[in-house]
């Protein structure tokens, strides 16, 4: 699967010192955020977003259609380096877990870093939850809202980047506001073209050698036929699961080639479908695909499973092999993990994605890809045709963990120094 703010009266000098300014610098600084319209509050962040960044919570309208309707607050964290160095705009697609930052940190020099929760993700969720207005379109209007405000302060170059369904987010805010950002990098970010895009059977069906699928395909039906001898060993504990240990053990059957090949699992080392127990539970284990249906699983990527399914685009799966061994779930659909009371009244609108798609054809300047050659999500990459002045890369060996630094020398000279002409600042190599 993809992969998927408070200002409390005054901060102590301590906390303020983290900005490496006089203490009247820093209070100005912070008075300067403070004064930002629809800043709510601004705390020190917690420890898990490194040393003494900051917390934003930033109002919201549900609606960007009604901007006087209902409000949510929206988190951010932000690290200052000052007013006048670039800003990495971290696009998260999903809670905001850490400060986004990594390789272009380091190609940026220690630029100022806003990362933005996405919105219906943990602290950054309407209530009451309406998920009507969970859109591609409100999301991208977050991201310019809190660009247009934040450029009140920091007034350098300015680059969008996020990884996965955070490259996605990045993505869309470049069709929706092209010229908010100088440069936006998308890391393995699929453009899906359909409620169920086919490209990701094709995708699955010809990776690897054909020994190798079918070593997967059998290992998947061995998996259904020891059912009975194998769920037991994985400890799954059925209060865990509102669906049943059964019919999750079954979907994280039929997710397994998906996840293996996503997040790099070597399939070579994969055991017999006749081999003892522990090293099937230990096969099974490998990839976590269980989780995904459980109550937590569902719960943490459900705002995530309906934007799919209504706008963005996901995969079901295709049975044909294992139909006969499915006796917990016979019919699966990934729309079992949308939000409670959500699935009978889901509509994809296809005019999305095909907005979207056009545009990163034929508008979209100053923006790279980077995909991994054996991610499973590579295979709705986006295909350019040189109508723009994008860059992308597929990174030889890598998968859902595809960067710029693990390319060849020559790609990622292509990827820094677009990226450098863009800014029109000189930029660190890796």
């Amino acid at each position: 699967m993809l992969s998927k703010l408070s200002v409390r009266s005054l901060l102590s000098l301590t906390a303020l010192s983290c900005f490496g300014l006089s203490q009247g610098q820093d209070q100005a600084l912070m008075a300067k955020i403070r004064s930002i319209p629809r800043v709510v509050e601004v705390k020190v962040a917690e420890a898990k977003f490194g040393k003494d960044n900051l917390e934003i919570m930033f109002e919201q309208p549900v609606d960007h259609a009604k901007p006087k309707g209902a409000k949510f607050q929206q988190r951010l964290i932000l690290h200052n380096a000052g007013p006048n160095s670039p800003v990495l705009l971290g696009t998260e697609g999903y809670e905001a877990g850490r400060l986004y930052g990594g390789e272009l940190k380091t190609i940026l020099g220690d630029p100022n870093q806003l990362t933005v929760e996405h919105r219906y993700f943990a602290k950054s969720m309407p209530s009451p939850v309406e998920w009507k207005y969970l859109t591609v379109k409100n999301a991208a209007d977050d991201m310019h809202d809190i660009v247009t405000a934040f450029k009140q302060i920091y007034s350098g170059k300015w680059v969008a980047s996020g990884a996965s369904k955070g490259g996605q987010t990045a993505l869309f805010f470049k069709c929706y506001y092209p010229n908010d950002v100088d440069a936006t990098v998308a890391y393995v970010a699929p453009i899906n073209i359909g409620q169920e895009d086919p490209r990701i059977y094709r995708w699955l069906n010809t990776v690897g050698d054909e020994a190798t699928r079918q070593k997967i395909r059998d290992l998947q039906i061995g998996f259904l036929k020891r059912e009975d001898e194998i769920l037991p060993l994985l400890n799954a504990k059925a209060g865990d699961y509102s669906m049943g240990t059964n019919k999750a053990y079954e979907y994280g059957v039929l997710e397994f080639p998906f996840a293996l090949w996503q997040y790099g699992t070597k399939p070579e080392g994969l055991p017999a479908p006749d081999a003892p127990s522990a090293d099937l539970v230990k096969a099974y284990r490998q990839v976590n695909a269980m989780f995904y249906y459980s109550d937590a699983g569902i719960k943490m990527f459900q705002a995530f499973m309906y934007q799919a399914f209504t706008e963005i685009g996901y995969y079901n799966y295709d049975i044909a092999d294992f139909k006969p061994y499915l006796k917990a779930n016979p019919n699966p659909t990934n729309m079992d993990l949308l939000p409670p009371g959500t699935k009978d009244g889901i509509v994809y609108n296809p005019a999305t994605l095909a907005f979207v798609y056009n545009f990163l054809q034929y508008k979209a300047d100053n923006v790279i890809y980077v995909y991994g050659e054996t991610d499973t999500w590579s295979s709705t990459q986006m295909e350019l045709i040189g109508r723009t002045n994008a860059v992308k890369i597929l990174v030889k060996g890598a998968y859902h963990n595809a960067s710029i630094r693990l390319a060849s020398p020559e790609q990622k000279e292509s990827v820094i120094s677009a990226i450098e002409k863009w800014m029109g600042m000189p930029l660190k190599r890796l």
